[in-house]
C-alpha cells in the first residue's frame, strides 16, 4: 500500500506525525472518503470534489480527506491523504481502495468516517472498522450503484451504516423505494454553495448559456435545437456551451460531442470546451439566461443552484431534484420537447423585467443553500451520530 500526504500542511510529514496531529486536535476528526478516481484540485474536479472541499468548513470538526492519487496539485490548505487500492486483495477497484483506507484509519482512529457517494466503499470500511461510525452522503441514484441496487441492498445499507444522507428528497425516495421497514431512515442534506466565492455582480450580456457535461443525459443537443429555433427571433443574442464529456482538460472527443458540435455550428451556438469551475462561474455571472435541460432525473441540480446564485434567469427541466432546488425561481421546460425550451428563451429574451424577477428570486432562494447554512446542518447530523454511538457504547459497557 502506498500512502502519500499531499496537502501543504502534511507535506514531508511521516504518518506518525500525522497521527499525533489528529489525536491532538481539539475538535473531533472526521475522515471524509472520496472515490479513488475523484479529482481534488484545479482543472480536474467535479461536483463531488467541490462539495467535499466546501464542507471542510463544517464547524466543530476537523476534516481530513482521503482520496485516490492525484495527477496534479490539490486544493490548498486542506489535509489530504492519497492512497492506492491495495494489490493484496482481489475485487473491484472501489473495494480494494476501501481496504487501503480502512487500514490507514485503523491507525488514525478518527471519530467519524464520512463516505461520499460510494455505498460499496462505505460498507467495506464499516465491516473493517466496527467501532467507528460510518456515514454515507449520496449525490446520485443509489439504485444504479453497487451495494444499493436492490431493496435488500438498501435495507442492509441503512442497517449497517450509522447514517445515510441524500442531497434531495428525490434521492431519499430512491433509497427507501421497496424497503419495507428500514432500521434507520435516511435524511436529506442538500448540496451547498459558498456564496462568498461567486464573482461580483456585473452587467448582463445577451448570452444564453449551457454549462455542464456534454453527454446525452444532460441535454446539450436539446439546448442546441432550442437555440436554433429561438435565436433568429432574438436579435443581438448569442448562445454558448461550456463543458466537455469529462471534468478535465484532456476530456475525450466522443461521437456524441462531435454530433453536438456539428449541430451547434449550424445553429450559431459556440462551444467553449472544458473550463475550470471558477471560469464556469464567471460565465454564469455574464449570462442573462442559463438553461439546464437534463433528461435524466438530476439527483440535486448543482448547476441550477449556481445559475440562480449567479443572478441568471433559469430555464430548467422539471425532473429529479431540480424542482426542489429551483422552486418558483425557474421556468420549467420538457427536455424532450426543445420547442418548449425555445418558447421559454424567446419569452425571456424579449422581457427584461421577467428575467430580472427570476434573477432576484433565484438569488434569494440560493441563500437557503449557502455553505454556512448547510455546514451547520451537517455539523448537527454528525453530532447526533457521535451522540448515538456514545450512548450505544455506554449501554454495552455499564454494569
Amino acid at each position: 500500500m502506498l500512502l502519500q500526504t499531499l496537502a501543504p500542511t502534511l507535506a514531508g510529514a511521516g504518518l506518525g506525525l500525522y497521527s499525533r496531529s489528529m489525536q491532538q486536535s481539539a475538535d473531533p476528526v472526521v475522515a471524509v472518503v472520496l472515490s479513488p478516481r475523484e479529482g481534488f484540485g484545479p482543472n480536474r474536479t467535479g461536483a463531488i470534489g467541490l462539495l467535499a472541499r466546501r464542507l471542510v468548513a463544517t464547524p466543530g470538526f476537523r476534516t481530513v480527506i482521503y482520496g485516490g492519487e492525484q495527477d496534479g496539485p490539490i486544493f490548498p490548505g486542506i489535509d489530504f491523504v492519497a492512497l492506492k487500492p491495495t494489490i493484496w486483495r482481489p475485487g473491484p477497484t472501489n473495494v480494494r481502495f476501501a481496504i487501503s483506507v480502512a487500514n490507514a484509519l485503523k491507525r488514525e482512529r478518527p471519530a467519524l468516517v464520512e463516505v461520499h457517494n460510494r455505498p460499496e466503499i462505505a460498507l467495506t470500511i464499516a465491516a473493517r472498522l466496527p467501532d467507528i461510525p460510518i456515514t454515507l452522503i449520496l449525490n446520485n441514484d443509489p439504485q444504479e450503484m453497487r451495494g444499493a441496487k436492490t431493496p435488500a441492498d438498501r435495507a442492509a445499507l441503512l442497517r449497517k451504516l450509522a447514517l445515510v444522507m441524500t442531497s434531495s428528497a428525490y434521492l431519499r425516495g430512491r433509497v427507501l423505494d421497496g424497503v419495507a421497514s428500514p432500521d434507520r431512515l435516511p435524511v436529506v442534506l442538500p448540496n451547498c454553495l459558498d456564496l462568498t466565492e461567486l464573482p461580483p455582480p456585473r452587467p448582463r450580456e445577451r448570452l444564453i448559456l449551457f454549462a455542464g457535461r456534454v453527454v446525452a443525459e444532460k441535454g446539450p443537443d436539446a439546448f442546441v435545437m432550442a437555440c436554433a429555433a429561438a435565436l433568429p427571433h432574438l436579435p443581438g443574442w448569442h448562445a454558448t456551451i461550456v463543458g466537455a464529456d469529462r471534468f478535465h482538460l484532456n476530456s475525450p472527443e466522443t461521437v456524441f460531442l462531435q454530433s453536438v458540435r456539428a449541430a451547434a455550428e449550424q445553429a450559431s451556438v459556440s462551444m467553449a470546451g472544458y473550463r475550470d469551475h471558477p471560469d464556469v462561474l464567471e460565465a454564469m455571472a455574464k449570462a442573462a439566461i442559463v438553461v439546464v435541460p437534463s433528461r435524466w432525473p438530476e439527483p440535486f441540480g448543482l448547476v441550477a443552484l449556481e445559475a440562480m446564485a449567479s443572478g441568471a434567469a433559469l430555464v430548467c427541466s422539471p425532473r429529479g431534484g431540480l424542482k426542489e432546488v429551483a422552486g418558483d425561481a425557474a421556468v420549467y421546460a420538457d427536455p424532450d420537447k426543445p420547442e418548449e425550451i425555445a418558447a421559454a428563451l424567446r419569452s425571456l429574451g424579449r422581457h427584461e423585467a421577467r428575467r430580472n424577477q427570476l434573477a432576484a428570486a433565484g438569488r434569494a432562494r440560493a441563500k437557503m443553500f449557502d455553505l454556512p447554512v448547510i455546514a451547520e446542518q451537517l455539523a448537527g447530523l454528525r453530532r447526533g451520530v457521535l451522540r448515538d454511538r456514545a450512548l450505544s457504547c455506554y449501554g454495552r459497557t455499564r454494569p
